[in-house]
């Protein structure tokens, strides 16, 4: 199984070709990293069961394919509510993400005498029974968005520029032997809302996003996630990318991007 990083310490790793992004074959596609924000987040210990409502990544410079630090510490500590701060640096002392995740206790709730609180946004059609299509708009063979994902599309499509209904399953580990786990699946996958939606011509246009914001309803749970995602530009030189996040057991969350818009 391939994997997206080879481990070189406790806090160090080094991305492989299949963490490359779309715009540029020496920097990471924006999914892998935050999965290792996530995997970071997810190794700081807690006292009591805890889960990511929100995970916010500043993506300060490109990241690039070459050895990466990652420390996390907590910032705010607390029994029901903490925040857990990471920051991802170069060899040489650059920090290139800065990233934030607001985590919650998790405890058994009886909501069964509340009928709204009940409700569950039912997930779109399932990824079964729909083919895979190939999604590349990079000159690479080697990238998350070609080698490491699966993508099905419900509706529109990668070739067909507006809004998207797409399961996408990442399909390497993140670091040799070490599957992700079901939040860094998650919020891999949310860095396509802005690629799979896009409503400029990839070669023509640039839209990358500085930032990426994920808000969680509840602990994902499955290796498929599902983006209904759409992308607003303005003639300003900048755009946002918002989608809704599903698995196969209902809504999951939203999640958003701030997009920078340059004509190449």
């Amino acid at each position: 199984m391939a994997a997206l990083f080879e481990r070189l310490g406790e806090d160090r790793f080094l991305p492989t070709s299949h963490s490359r992004g779309p715009w540029d074959p020496g920097a990471l596609h924006g999914g892998p990293v935050a999965m290792l924000v996530a995997h970071a987040v997810e190794h700081v210990p807690t006292e009591h069961p805890m889960t990511v409502s929100r995970l916010t990544l500043e993506l300060e410079r490109p990241v690039p394919l070459a050895p990466l630090t990652v420390t996390a510490s907590v910032t705010r500590p607390g029994r029901k509510v903490r925040l857990v701060d990471v920051d991802v640096h170069t060899d040489d002392g650059t920090r290139v993400v800065r990233a934030r995740a607001l985590q919650q206790r998790t405890a058994a709730v009886d909501l069964s005498d509340q009928p709204l609180a009940n409700e569950v946004t039912p997930a779109p059609p399932g990824p079964d029974g729909i083919a895979s299509v190939q999604t590349n708009w990079s000159d690479v063979d080697e990238a998350f968005h070609v080698t490491a994902c699966e993508h099905r599309y419900v509706t529109g499509g990668f070739d067909t520029p507006g809004p998207v209904l797409v399961w996408i399953r990442v399909v390497v580990d993140l670091l040799d032997g070490v599957p992700p786990t079901p939040l860094q699946r998650t919020v891999g996958v949310a860095d396509f809302g802005n690629g799979v939606s896009a409503v400029l011509p990839f070669g023509r246009f640039l839209f990358i996003n500085p930032d990426l914001t994920v808000h969680l309803d509840r602990p994902p749970t499955d290796e498929w996630v599902c983006l209904d995602a759409r992308t607003h530009a303005s003639p300003d030189g900048v755009g946002l990318a918002e989608s809704e996040l599903f698995d196969r057991s209902g809504r999951l969350g939203r999640s958003l991007q701030s997009l920078l818009l340059e004509r190449l």
